[in-house]
């Protein structure tokens, strides 16, 4: 795992002290090693996590046996190994799977992308062509950011890198301000900055002297699995092979590596396959309470007895998510109303002497797991008469007052012109609905957002998956990759920590996608996943109560954090896009302990004036 960045600049060849102003940006993805090529019109850089091949001859920049190829790439290659063996003529100098990529590259072309499983962001500069190349796993879990003004194009694994360069104005990109307060994130390809954007997942871009051209190479909506789900037995023989091949693939490291384990079902699932494919036993570790509401290490123990694991309990306190508040907020690269526990929990077990981390993340999204699910498939039943119920819908939607979030999200549903994934997704996901924002701020806030548009382009595709499904790939194109896996890799990679995801293998997420509900539908939770691992997990860890870290944020808000929350608060009401009174006084009602204002309401105001004001962002 790793941070790159580059620099193209036909018209005059880029400083050196640039490409290292912006490598130092990122020190924390890369502390093993760090380096920059520097040829004509380019220059790269890298910083290194050494995971596989530790020898320095996997350094990077990393040119290929030609000298025709440079590439700088963040990630890992699952299965470099089987790529590599469809490549024997290569003169193969390392054994990590840079150099299989490069490899790969100067055989197939983009092509490429279509054999690689993994996670990953590169880019490759072609010498001969005087071209460059950038790639972002199908996913979107590795982050790739890029800045274009006149001659100049740059690239990063983070906006702060751009910004290091003095080349990036630190403007903030108004419309993204909406979307963060509506959605805590900003859908791809706009970010926070003002003429950054973000390679789309599935996507490879190409730059030359005469053209820039973009490309999807992998869909999430179109799944490339032509089966016959008729037997339900059939399909978990298939699902059960495709889980234990994701784990496998994601256990290949030469540096240690264990695993999350909350004592979820996610977690355990995950520490199963891993006990069933390793012959060594797992190192796993648990991140306890000594408050029971919190706890949940007992239901951990279980699972590490269970599979013989090297376990590591590590205790904290809540308040321990209080000390460590304003190093997460510095750790963000974008502002994220989330992230905070992410940030604690990778930060305890680097501490522990791990580099390298799977994670039970994705459970959720993948099998049903959360309530938005059995809500879509509700709503999804007026289908037929949504057209026809228009006027008792909006007579019904006045009658309901704005005095809450909750009712304005009401209204919202009621007033949707179609009863579709589209239009129900994004308020399902919103934390400040149009209404509030539009108190607050001098912004423009409407209906129709990022991921809207993006869903309603969609939608004939969409619309041949299965009901559960099309929710599944909401939330993939939505909270997963915009929020989830962007703070997991922001918080983790701030500690130089390297997690890995096995429910995000896209080869898997394919064939879930295609199951049909009768098979899939939940009647507890992820009963799929469940009875796919037959007798791997114990009755007690599937039918518990989900407790999760739940901590007492808007008491905290409150109380310890008063004073925090009230500068932060003080600071954006002075900003000529916020409306200072009504902002204010929100935050009164939210003192004097008025239900209707949710902590995450306000908190999305204090966590964006801190990422401003630290950046340095007008």
């Amino acid at each position: 795992m790793c941070g790159i960045a580059g620099i193209l600049r036909y018209n005059q060849a880029p400083e050196p002290s640039v490409i290292q102003q912006m490598i130092m940006a990122m020190q924390h993805r890369g502390p093993d090693a760090d380096g920059h090529y520097c040829e004509g019109p380019v220059a790269l850089g890298h910083r290194r996590l050494s995971i596989i091949d530790l020898s320095e001859t996997a350094n990077q920049p990393m040119s290929d046996a030609t000298s025709r190829y440079h590439i700088v790439f963040n990630g890992e290659i699952y299965n470099f190994a089987e790529v590599k063996s469809q490549l024997p003529d290569y003169p193969y100098r390392t054994n990590g799977d840079t150099e299989v990529i490069l490899a790969a590259y100067s055989k197939w072309g983009p092509a490429c992308l279509k054999q690689l499983s993994g996670m990953f962001a590169f880019a490759i500069w072609d010498s001969q062509k005087q071209e460059l190349f950038l790639a972002r796993d199908r996913m979107g879990v590795k982050p790739l950011y890029y800045y274009k003004s006149g001659d100049t194009f740059l690239f990063a694994s983070e906006i702060r890198a751009l910004l290091a360069s003095g080349e990036v104005p630190p403007i903030a990109n108004r419309r993204a301000i909406v979307e963060f307060l509506q959605f805590q994130s900003v859908s791809d390809p706009c970010t926070i900055i003002e003429g950054v954007q973000s390679v789309e997942a599935g996507s490879f871009l190409v730059i030359s002297r005469k053209m820039a051209q973009s490309e999807k190479y992998w869909d999430i909506t179109r799944p490339a699995i032509d089966i016959e789900f008729h037997a339900p037995e059939a399909v978990k023989r298939q699902l059960n092979h495709l889980l234990k091949q994701s784990v496998q693939r994601r256990m290949v490291s030469d540096v240690p590596l264990g695993a999350f384990l909350s004592g979820g079902i996610d977690s355990s699932a995950v520490v199963g396959l891993m006990a069933s494919v390793s012959p060594e036993p797992v190192n796993t570790f648990t991140v306890g309470f000594d408050e029971k509401d919190f706890d949940e290490s007992p239901y951990a123990n279980m699972i590490a007895k269970k599979f013989n694991t090297r376990h590591t309990a590590i205790k904290l306190r809540p308040e321990s998510f209080l000390e460590e508040l304003l190093p997460a907020l510095r750790a963000m690269d974008t502002p994220s109303g989330d992230g905070v526990n992410s940030y604690v929990v990778s930060r305890a077990i680097r501490q522990s002497g791990l580099t390298v981390a799977l994670s039970g993340v994705g459970g959720d999204e993948l099998f049903a797991g959360y309530p938005i699910f059995k809500q879509y498939l509700q709503l999804s039943k007026w289908k037929n008469w949504w057209k026809i119920s228009r006027w008792p819908r909006h007579l019904l939607a006045a009658l309901l007052s704005n005095k809450s979030s909750k009712q304005q999200r009401y209204k919202q549903l009621l007033r949707a012109p179609a009863c579709n994934i589209a239009w129900f997704y994004p308020v399902f996901r919103q934390i400040l609905p149009p209404p509030m924002i539009a108190d607050c701020t001098r912004l423009a806030a409407n209906e129709v957002t990022g991921i809207r548009e993006l869903l309603l382009s969609k939608m004939d595709a969409l619309e041949k998956l299965p009901p559960l499904s099309q929710v599944s790939v909401a939330d993939f194109l939505g909270y997963t990759q915009h929020t989830l896996l962007k703070d997991m890799d922001q918080m983790s990679m701030a500690v130089s920590l390297e997690v890995r995801e096995p429910f995000f293998d896209h080869e898997l997420i394919e064939f879930v996608l295609c199951v049909p509900d009768r098979i899939k539908y939940p009647h507890y939770p992820k009963q799929l996943l469940v009875e796919t691992l037959g007798d791997l997990l114990p009755a007690e860890i599937v039918h518990r109560k989900k407790q999760g870290f739940l901590f007492p944020w808007s008491i905290w808000m409150k109380q310890e954090l008063r004073s925090f929350c009230e500068e932060h608060l003080q600071k954006i009401a002075q900003r000529d896009f916020i409306n200072r009174n009504n902002l204010l006084q929100y935050w009164n009602r939210f003192l004097q302990n008025d239900q209707t204002i949710r902590w995450t309401e306000i908190w999305l105001f204090v966590v964006l004036e801190h990422w401003l004001e630290q950046n340095g962002v007008e």
